[in-house]
């Protein structure tokens, strides 16, 4: 998912460089929105892999 993210973050950037604006626009909207979601599974993973409490020996 991560890599969606900074796939559509070139592609802004690219499209930014060669000034399309709506595409570029459009396309950073969406990187950020991909990328707050991967942050969103990230943590819910951390907290869980926490209160699981399982001992490796």
């Amino acid at each position: 998912m991560l890599r969606l993210a900074l796939m559509f973050f070139i592609v802004a950037i690219i499209a930014g460089l060669f000034g399309f604006g709506g595409i570029a626009a459009a396309s950073a909207e969406i990187a950020q929105f991909i990328f707050f979601i991967f942050v969103a599974l990230l943590v819910t993973a951390l907290v869980f892999g926490a209160i699981d409490g399982r001992s490796d020996p």
